[in-house]
C-alpha cells in the first residue's frame, strides 16, 4: 500500500449522499478526500483548486457552499474539512425546508458546528 493512501467510504453512494450532490460538488469532495490528513483537513488556494480541475471561481464557489450546505464539508479559508458522513436515517429524519423557487421540499441547511470547526483547525494549526 502507498505510504499516502485514501479511500472514498462507500456509505457516499449506499446512503445515498451522491445523490444530494450535483457533479461539481462531488469532483470537489473526491479531491479533498484524496489530498485531506487523517482528519479529513487540506488546505489549497482556490487558484490551485481551480486550476486542478479546471474551473472557474464561480464553479468553485458554487460546489464549494454545496457541499457545506448538505453537510459534507467544513469551510474556514483556507482550510477545507470532509466530514463524516451521517447513516441515512439521520439525514432522512432532519428537518425539511421548502425551497421557495421550485416549491418542491429539500433538506433543511445543516451547519457545521462553528466550535468543532474551530477546534479541529487549532489543533490542526498545532500539529496535534
Amino acid at each position: 500500500m502507498p505510504e499516502r493512501f485514501s479511500w472514498v467510504d462507500h456509505r457516499l453512494v449506499r446512503d445515498r449522499h451522491v445523490q444530494r450532490c450535483g457533479t461539481y460538488a462531488l469532483a470537489l469532495y473526491l479531491v479533498l478526500v484524496t489530498v485531506g490528513d487523517a482528519d479529513g483537513v487540506s488546505f489549497y488556494r482556490d487558484e490551485t483548486l481551480c486550476q486542478m480541475l479546471r474551473w472557474s471561481r464561480v464553479q468553485l464557489k458554487n460546489a464549494r457552499a454545496e457541499l457545506v450546505e448538505v453537510g459534507l464539508l467544513a469551510f474556514d479559508r483556507p482550510f477545507y474539512q470532509v466530514l463524516g458522513l451521517e447513516p441515512a436515517s439521520a439525514i432522512a429524519a432532519r428537518p425539511r425546508a421548502v425551497d421557495k423557487g421550485a416549491g418542491a421540499a429539500k433538506p433543511a441547511e445543516r451547519p457545521a458546528s462553528p466550535a468543532e470547526v474551530a477546534a479541529i483547525i487549532d489543533g490542526w494549526r498545532r500539529g496535534c
